[in-house]
C-alpha cells in the first residue's frame, strides 16, 4: 500500500513537537487538535496542518459564571421514594446525589416550581401541604397517608459541567477549579457567549477549525454521593431546563409544564420510554431555540474566516442532526465518538454539512494507556467493526483524541494506526460518492424514526448493557450489509402507510419500551396498515418482543401474521401442538450455533403454518410464517456476530421473497464479505476477521470463485467482463 496523507486528524499537546511531526508523517495527519486538558503551543500551531481548536460555548468560563448563580444550568431530579409511617413524612432530597455537582435552587419559589407526588396514587400534592427546610434540604410533608410512597421533584443548579468532572476524576486534576456551566437562556449569559466568541476568535488567529464541544446543554449526566455515575442518557434532555425555559416554553406551546413532564416518574424520558406528546414539545422547543441560538455563534466563526465544527456528544442536546431544526445551524461539519459500525452511520450519514468525521478508540487516557495494557486489541475491534460501516458509506476524516504523549509510548500502537489510517485513505478514494449495491431496502419501525436514526437502543457510545446487547446487534449488522437502510415511526405509519420503497420492516424491543412500541399497538391505524402491507406481499421481522401491548387477546399485536405470541399464563389451558421444527431452512443455512443473546421466553406457535427454525426448552426462538402474499419472521434476539449478522441476512431476503437474489455479489464465509461499487465496476472482498480466510465469492452475475485472504486484508478486484 502507497504511503498517502490526509483525512487524519491528530491529538497534540504542549511541549510535544517533535513527536507530533514524526506522528503526522507516519499517520498521514493533516490537522491537528487540543483536548479537554490540553492546549497547543505556538510551535505546533505552526506546522503544515489544520489546527482545531476546542471550544466550550457554556462552561471554562467560571470569571463569569460563578457572579451568575442565577444564570447557571438547571436540571429537574427526583428524590428518593420515601414511605410515610405516619400522617408526616421527611424527605431528604438530596439523599444520593453529589453536592458537588448540583445544588437546590432556592433562589426560585419551591411551591411554584418544585412537586410533592403520591406515587401510591399518582396524585399531587398540594403544596398547602408541604414545606421546605432549606437548611437541611428536607420536605416535610403533613396529611401523608401511612405506607404511601412519596417523592419530590425539585430543582437544581448544575455547578458542575459533568463531562469535565468525569475527565477531572479520571485524570487526577487534583484541585483545578471545576468548570461550571451557564445557561444561554439568561440575557447575562447569552450576550457573553457571543462577546467572548467574538474576542476569542480574534485571539486565535491560527485556529483553522473551531469545535465547538458542543453547543448549550449538556446530555443527562448525573453523579452520586460518591462521585460516580448515577444516571446516563445520552438523550437525555434533563439539563435543558430551567424557570426561563419553562416560562418561554409556556409562552409558545400554550400551556404548562409540570416537573413531571421532565423527571418522569424517575425514569427522566430515557430513550427507551415511548415519548409523551408534551415531552416531544419540549424537545422541539429545545431544538428550535439551540439552532438559533447557535447559528448565531457559527455565523460569526464563518465571518472570522474558520470553519464551525461540532462535536456529536457532550453538550449537544438541541441540536439532534437528523432533526428538523439542524441544517438552519449552518455547520460545516460534525465530528463524533466510533463506538462501532452503528456509531459510524450515524456520523456518516448526517445531513447538511460538507464534511464528518468520526473519532475513533481508544481515547489517549490513562485508562487505557498503562504499563501491561495492550491498546492495540481494542484499536483493532474498533477499526474491524466500524470499517464494515465505512465501506457502506465513509466519513470524511477519522482521528484520535487525548494525550498523544501516552499513546507514543506503545511503539506497537503506533504502527497499528499507521496501518488504519492508511486503509482508511484507500477505501475513502476509492468508494466516497460512491453508491454501494443494495439488494434490500430495509426500514427500522420505532417511536422515534427518522429523529434517531442508526441510534435506536443506544444509551452511550459502546456502552454495554444486558438488556439491549441482543437489539444492538440488528443496528451493527445492517451498519455494513449490502442493503439501504432507514428509520420510521409509528406515528409516519398511522399518518402515511408505509413508503412504498421498503421491502422489509424491523420492530425490536422489549415490551414497553419506545423501540417495541408499547400502547402505541393499541392503534387499529398502525395495526391495519402493517396488516395490509405484509398480507400484500411486504416482509416483517420482529426480534425481541416487537408489537407487544396485551389487548383483545394477543401480547403480539401482529401474532396472527407472525404466526407466534408469547405466553403470559393466561392461555396455558390452550394446548399448544406446534412445536417441531423444519429438518432445515434458508434462513439457518449458514448457521451451526444460535446465539439469541438474552433471548425470550414462552413464545409459541399459533399455527401448523409456522416454520419453527430454532425450538428448545419448550420455546420457540426463531421462525418463520406466511400472511397472504407476505412473510414474517421471529427471532428472540440477535446480539452483533458474524453468524448472526449473516442470519439477520438471509431472515430479511427470506422475509422480501427475495431468495433468488441472496447470493449477488456474495461470500459464502460467514466472517467475509462483498462490498461492489457498479458505477466504478469495483468490488472489496474483505475479511472482517483477525484470521485468514478462505472463501467462495459470487458477482453480480451469478458467477463464482475461491479467494482466500490474509488477516483483516481488504482485496479491491475490477468487475468480471460482461458477457
Amino acid at each position: 500500500m502507497n504511503k498517502t496523507r490526509g483525512r487524519v486528524t491528530l491529538p497534540s499537546e504542549e511541549n510535544f513537537l517533535n513527536e507530533t511531526k514524526e506522528l503526522m508523517e507516519r499517520w498521514g495527519a493533516d490537522a491537528i487538535r487540543d483536548s479537554d486538558g490540553t492546549k497547543l503551543d505556538d510551535d505546533i500551531k505552526q506546522l503544515d496542518a489544520k489546527i482545531y481548536t476546542t471550544y466550550f460555548v457554556a462552561r471554562g468560563h467560571n470569571d463569569f459564571a460563578e457572579n451568575r448563580i442565577e444564570e447557571c444550568q438547571q436540571l429537574y431530579l427526583m428524590s428518593l421514594f420515601n414511605t410515610a409511617v405516619s400522617e408526616t413524612v421527611e424527605i431528604d432530597f438530596m439523599k444520593g446525589y453529589f453536592t458537588e455537582q448540583v445544588q437546590p435552587d432556592y433562589i426560585h419559589d419551591p411551591k411554584k416550581y418544585w412537586e410533592v407526588i403520591d406515587r401510591t396514587t399518582g396524585e399531587i400534592v398540594e403544596p398547602d401541604n408541604w414545606e421546605v427546610d432549606e437548611e437541611n434540604n428536607c420536605v416535610m410533608v403533613k396529611k401523608a397517608i401511612p405506607w404511601h410512597e412519596y417523592t419530590v421533584s425539585f430543582l437544581v443548579f448544575a455547578i458542575w459541567d459533568p463531562t469535565h468532572m468525569y475527565n477531572h476524576i479520571t485524570n487526577n486534576w487534583g484541585d483545578k477549579p471545576h468548570d461550571i456551566p451557564f445557561d444561554v437562556r439568561g440575557p447575562h449569559s447569552n450576550e457573553y457567549m457571543r462577546s467572548f466568541l467574538t474576542q476569542w476568535l480574534r485571539d486565535n488567529p491560527d485556529t483553522d477549525v473551531v469545535r465547538f464541544t458542543t453547543f448549550f446543554y449538556h446530555f443527562t449526566l448525573v453523579f452520586n454521593n460518591l462521585g460516580k455515575e448515577k444516571f446516563v442518557d445520552w438523550f437525555g434532555y434533563g439539563a435543558s431546563v430551567s424557570v426561563a425555559a419553562l416560562d418561554a416554553f409556556e409562552k409558545e406551546k400554550g400551556y404548562r409544564l409540570r416537573p413531571e413532564d421532565i423527571v418522569d416518574q424517575g425514569y427522566y424520558n430515557t430513550s427507551f420510554r415511548v415519548p409523551t406528546p408534551a415531552f416531544l414539545d419540549y424537545m422541539d422547543f429545545i431544538q428550535k431555540f439551540v439552532a438559533e441560538e447557535a447559528k448565531k455563534l457559527v455565523d460569526l466563526v464563518h465571518e472570522s474566516g474558520k470553519e464551525a465544527m461540532m462535536f456529536l456528544g457532550d453538550n449537544w442536546i438541541g441540536t439532534e442532526p437528523y432533526g428538523k431544526y439542524f441544517e438552519k445551524i449552518g455547520l460545516d461539519a460534525v465530528v463524533g465518538s466510533v463506538g462501532g459500525g452503528a456509531t459510524l452511520r450515524m456520523i456518516a450519514d448526517i445531513p447538511h454539512v460538507r464534511y464528518t468525521e468520526g473519532r475513533f478508540l481508544p481515547y489517549f487516557f490513562p485508562d487505557t494507556f498503562y504499563d501491561g495494557n495492550n491498546p492495540v486489541l481494542e484499536a483493532n475491534e474498533n477499526w474491524l467493526t466500524a470499517r464494515r460501516a465505512i465501506l457502506r458509506n465513509p466519513v470524511d476524516r477519522i482521528g484520535y483524541g487525548g494525550y498523544l504523549s501516552l499513546a507514543y509510548k506503545f511503539p506497537e500502537f503506533v504502527a497499528y494506526i499507521e496501518k488504519v489510517t492508511d486503509e482508511f485513505r484507500e477505501i475513502y478514494d476509492t468508494i466516497k460518492g460512491v453508491k454501494p449495491y443494495s439488494g434490500l431496502k430495509v426500514a427500522i419501525l420505532n417511536s422515534w424514526g427518522k429523529l434517531r436514526t442508526w441510534q435506536a437502543h443506544m444509551v452511550a457510545h459502546a456502552l454495554w448493557y444486558k438488556q439491549i446487547y441482543s437489539y444492538l446487534g440488528v443496528l451493527e449488522s445492517l451498519s455494513g450489509a449490502a442493503v439501504d437502510v432507514s428509520f420510521i415511526s409509528f406515528d409516519d405509519v398511522i399518518s402515511d402507510g408505509v413508503p412504498e420503497d421498503v421491502d422489509v420492516i424491523i420492530n425490536a424491543g422489549d415490551e414497553g419500551t419506545a423501540f417495541s412500541g408499547g400502547e402505541y399497538w393499541k392503534n387499529e391505524k398502525l395495526v391495519s396498515a402493517i396488516r395490509s402491507w405484509i398480507y400484500n406481499g411486504g416482509g416483517f421481522i420482529g426480534i425481541g418482543e416487537p408489537t407487544a401491548c396485551q389487548h383483545e387477546g394477543h401480547y403480539f399485536q401482529l401474532a396472527t401474521a407472525l404466526g407466534v405470541d408469547k405466553e403470559l399464563g393466561f392461555s396455558l389451558s390452550m394446548d399448544k401442538y406446534f412445536v417441531h421444527p423444519v429438518k432445515e431452512h434458508f434462513i439457518s443455512a449458514d448457521t451451526t450455533t444460535f446465539d439469541f443473546g438474552e433471548s425470550m421466553k414462552n413464545i409459541y406457535a399459533l399455527t401448523e403454518h409456522t416454520e419453527i427454525i430454532e425450538y428448545s426448552n419448550g420455546e420457540i426462538h426463531l421462525s418463520a410464517h406466511p400472511f397472504g402474499a407476505g412473510r414474517t419472521v421471529y427471532i428472540a434476539g440477535l446480539p452483533y456476530s458474524e453468524e448472526n449478522s449473516r442470519l439477520l441476512m438471509r431472515a430479511l431476503y427470506y422475509a422480501a421473497n427475495k431468495e433468488a437474489d441472496f447470493k449477488k455479489w456474495h461470500a459464502d464465509n460467514i466472517y467475509c464479505e462483498v462490498h461492489a461499487y457498479p458505477s466504478i465496476r469495483k468490488m472489496a472482498i474483505v475479511n472482517n476477521s483477525m484470521e485468514e480466510q478462505t472463501t467462495v465469492v459470487y458477482d453480480g452475475e451469478g458467477k463464482c470463485k475461491t479467494v482466500t485472504l490474509v488477516p483483516s486484508e481488504i482485496r479491491w478486484e475490477a468487475f468480471p467482463n460482461e458477457g
